[in-house]
């Protein structure tokens, strides 16, 4: 039994004639019979009743008829999201990442992939922790991560879009907000930051970057994310130590000064991924979307301040 001959038998049901569908086919009535022949040696029934003016489907040729229609439609339609897929033209991409991500990575790149591929789905989850992204990436629940990069993950590959200067964040009447650039170690040494997330990436690869200058930076304040610590520093309640996220400008305006760290090693981020090679058309058109867009700003960035 192949999915011929459930074709041809289909086929045959709703025509009421062998002839009529090897017309259609291009084919033998006999070639057309020997499908329904083998159905019939297959399941040892009787499936088709003739009659003076074609064929009926006899009561088991109704129910292999219902069936094989319902699995051919649903294989059908298998196939043309498949086709799909290949072609980058629908399904599905799903993105850990958060707000603060899509806010300051991703806000230009989501709005042009809608536009390029309005039938894929694009999904956005938050998820706790480096370790849970691989996690999800590993099982197959995620197509990419958004994340800070570091050291290699078995299984995972990681791929880099963009290095971030670490700045101090402060508000405008701070005694430091007109300094060109601070010093970690002889402006930071007896002062009490904002904390980025204690269990972050971030956190981890700021601490490492002090550790390398000998400096220990102390803390009074915790925070879930980037953004939450840039607004405690614009309303004055401390002041952080930051990534400088693309948009921002340095030194920074308005309430809030930004000023560059330029001993601190910047900060890597970017994609990861199981399997750069295996990921669907849709799913690396977005990659690549995001950092044409990240290679693109700073590139403005640069013709702007050069």
């Amino acid at each position: 039994m192949t999915l011929d001959d459930l074709r041809v038998f289909v086929a045959v049901c709703r025509a009421g004639s062998l002839s009529a569908v090897a017309r259609e086919l291009g084919c033998t009535q006999s070639a057309v019979s020997q499908h329904v022949k083998r159905l019939e040696r297959e399941t040892g029934v009787a499936l088709l009743e003739r009659q003076p003016r074609g064929v009926v489907p006899t009561q088991a040729g109704r129910v292999l008829e219902t069936a094989a229609a319902e699995g051919i439609n649903g294989l059908d339609l298998a196939i043309r999201r498949l086709r799909d897929l290949v072609d980058g033209e629908s399904g599905y991409v799903r993105v850990a990442t958060g707000a603060t991500t899509v806010r300051h990575f991703m806000s230009e790149a989501v709005v042009a992939y809608r536009r390029r591929h309005p039938r894929v789905n694009l999904e956005f989850r938050t998820v706790s922790s480096g370790r849970g992204s691989f996690d999800a990436l590993a099982d197959g629940t995620l197509d990419l991560a958004w994340i800070t990069l570091g050291p290699p993950v078995r299984g995972i590959e990681q791929r880099p879009v963009v290095e971030l200067p670490w700045v101090l964040a402060v508000r405008a009447d701070d005694p430091l907000a007109r300094r060109p650039h601070v010093e970690v170690g002889a402006d930071l040494a007896d002062v009490r930051l904002i904390r980025l997330p204690p269990n972050s990436a971030s956190a981890a690869q700021l601490e490492a970057a002090c550790a390398e200058l000998g400096v220990r930076l102390a803390y009074d304040t915790s925070v879930a994310d980037w953004d939450t610590a840039l607004l405690l520093a614009e309303l004055g309640v401390g002041r952080a130590v930051v990534p400088a996220l693309p948009g921002l400008a340095v030194p920074g305006d308005g309430d809030l000064r930004l000023i560059p760290l330029p001993a601190l090693r910047p900060l890597p981020v970017g994609w990861a991924v199981r399997r750069w090679d295996a990921l669907s058309p849709s799913a690396r058109a977005f990659a690549d979307l995001v950092a044409e867009c990240r290679r693109r700003m700073r590139a403005e960035h640069v013709d702007g301040t050069g």
